[in-house]
Order: structure tokens, then C-alpha cells, then sequence
């Protein structure tokens, strides 16, 4: 059976994206789905190529059992051509990627939040959590394990994986 790819994008792939690529392969693995999926995360912006993961994301996710292997890249044309699904965590890394000259007419190009089943706020973004202390660093996690949740549980329907 063909690999889903999925690609997770916020702005320099330090904090959001890598997080949510992080919980979704968790949850992919838990499943014993990790056959079926390809996943990667990126950044629209090129600030932290090559760089680990913010320290701060780093304590969030061990604290909370998840493993992050991580170095940081710049979402491309390349990625755009061949992954299946692109997730962005805001309107603007969603509009930057739809800037991309790219081919792939069978992407589907959504937002992360699309699959937020609890979604409170006036905003459909997952907020970014760079300039925050840790408080908001734990918010994106909450935000984005239900997201993932949800959108792996899309993904399986979509797919018939179960």
C-alpha cells in the first residue's frame, strides 16, 4: 500500500510544525499505521535550517512523553510536488506555501485547526508561541494533540486504513 505523506509547516520549524510532526508520528505508531505514512515538518521562512528544535519545545514534549529527533528545513517547491497533504499552522505559512510555483494538483493544502474539534477562539490559527514562556508553549500542545488526533482519525476514513 502507498505511503500518505504529510507535511506540517509553521515559520522556521522550530517550534509548532516539529511538535506536530512529532505528535502525529506518536500517534501514527501507536496505531501501527507507520507503514502508510511518510511525515516531515518544515518552515515557509529559511531563519533555523539545520537547527534542533526550540528548547522550550524540547521540554514540552518530553515532558509530556513525546520524542523529538528534529532538524529544521525551508518548505519547497519539491516538497509542495510531492507530499500529500501540507498543514499549516497559520494563514500566513498557508498563504506562503500557497505562493510556491508548484504541480500537484491532488494536494490538499489545509490548516491545521481545520480538524480542531474543540475550536474556542475567533481565530483558526495555532498560535505562535516564540515570544511566550512556557504557558503558551503548552496551549500549542493541547491544540495540536487534538488536531493530529483528528486529523489521523480523518486520514484512516479517507484512506481505509482500518
Amino acid at each position: 500500500m502507498p505511503s500518505i505523506s504529510v507535511m506540517f509547516v509553521c515559520l522556521g520549524n522550530i517550534c509548532r510544525s516539529p511538535l506536530a510532526e512529532a505528535l502525529f508520528r506518536q500517534k501514527v505508531n501507536s496505531r501501527n499505521l507507520q507503514d502508510h505514512f511518510h511525515i516531515e515538518s518544515s518552515g515557509t521562512s529559511n531563519y533555523h535550517i539545520g537547527e534542533n528544535a526550540d528548547p522550550r519545545t524540547i521540554e514540552t514534549a518530553a515532558g509530556l512523553g513525546v520524542s523529538l529527533d528534529h532538524s529544521a528545513q525551508q518548505l519547497s517547491v519539491q516538497h509542495m510536488n510531492v507530499f500529500d497533504y501540507v498543514i499549516a499552522m497559520d494563514e500566513s505559512n498557508f498563504t506562503n506555501a500557497t505562493k510556491l510555483d508548484f504541480n500537484n494538483t491532488g494536494l490538499k493544502l489545509l490548516k491545521m485547526r481545520y480538524f480542531d474539534p474543540s475550536l474556542e477562539s475567533e481565530t483558526d490559527d495555532v498560535p505562535d508561541p516564540w515570544f511566550g514562556g512556557s504557558e503558551g508553549f503548552k496551549e500549542v500542545h493541547n491544540i495540536l494533540d487534538r488536531c493530529t488526533t483528528a486529523f489521523l482519525e480523518h486520514l484512516i476514513k479517507e484512506h481505509h486504513l482500518i
